[in-house]
């Protein structure tokens, strides 16, 4: 995989919580500790839009299918689902009792699943009026670190080191013990596998039906930091971010370490986002967003 840092993007946001492509990944959203959400086009360096209304450091978004809308989640302890090309809020929920960690749609974007520090995850009804979750889900013994959701399922990190699958259609929930704090989990591309990022310096490849260990992935340092990782979109390479600043690869059937692109020298690398369809990679430290890709992947009108 040949990666080059195509653009660097001063956000002038505090620190970066979190970067997010959109769902065709022509735009993406970053999240400030300074309580703003922006919307960019990285490939351009523009930043499009601005978003306030959080009491508090943002920490999570999403963008909705059609992308009219952003859902964010914020130490404020509430959910905001935000009108893009107004930049108004349109709703704001509150039912966690301490930060929201993590936020996603599901894929028809009616649905919002938050994760908290408060243990719960909580799955809002976005058509309805309703100010109340319709479901609580309560099983994590402690903070609800990462979640990802397919077309049937929602998939959760928790820091009391457990990864739980819920099967939206039977109600089903597999758990996976990992043995040590989970900081991020992600589906492979092709919906067999799961990967977890843990705080003991590991990302884990897991068999999603039977919970077999596939892979391991070892070099970088957490350092107890919430470090993101992610398949490449042609589930060959593994990615993570590091304590140290560099964005890790490994290659994904012999777990070697493929190469190390630094983002930002002794500062955390902390969140990452992988373009849905392209060899295309978002990695967000500090108060910085870098760009990177090999040129010929870049979309042809940028």
């Amino acid at each position: 995989m040949d990666l080059q840092c195509i653009n660097s993007i001063d956000c002038n946001q505090g620190a970066v919580r979190a970067v997010r492509f959109n769902v065709d990944g022509s735009y993406c959203l970053t999240c400030g500790s300074d309580k703003k959400l922006k919307l960019w086009n990285p490939y351009r360096k523009l930043l499009l839009k601005t978003y306030g209304g959080h009491g508090n450091e943002v920490l999570d978004a999403a963008g909705s299918c059609d992308s009219s809308q952003i859902i964010s989640c914020s130490s404020d302890k509430s959910i905001i689902v935000w009108d893009v090309s107004t930049g108004q809020p349109i709703r704001r929920l509150r039912g966690h009792i301490s930060t929201v960690s993590c936020v996603k749609y599901n894929e028809e974007s009616t649905v919002a699943i938050s994760g908290g520090l408060d243990n719960f995850v909580m799955c809002w009804d976005l058509r309805s009026r309703s100010q109340v979750p319709f479901q609580t889900i309560k099983d994590a013994k402690d903070c609800i670190s990462s979640i990802k959701v397919s077309d049937h399922e929602i998939l959760t990190g928790s820091v009391d080191c457990c990864v739980r699958r819920y099967d939206i259609r039977n109600g089903r929930c597999d758990t996976d013990f990992v043995g040590s704090a989970i900081t991020s989990v992600s589906f492979s591309n092709d919906g067999q596998c799961i990967l977890v990022s843990s705080a003991d310096n590991v990302v884990r490849l897991l068999d999603k039906n039977g919970g077999e260990l596939l892979g391991e992935y070892k070099g970088h340092k957490i350092n107890n930091l919430n470090i993101e990782s992610d398949i490449i979109t042609n589930d060959s390479y593994i990615l993570s971010g590091s304590a140290s600043g560099e964005l890790w690869c490994w290659d994904l059937v012999s777990a070697e370490v493929k190469h190390k692109f630094l983002h930002t020298r002794n500062k955390a690398l902390t969140s990452l986002s992988v373009h849905p369809t392209k060899d295309i990679i978002l990695t967000a430290s500090v108060g910085s967003l870098k760009l990177w890709s090999n040129p010929e992947d870049l979309p042809k009108d940028e």
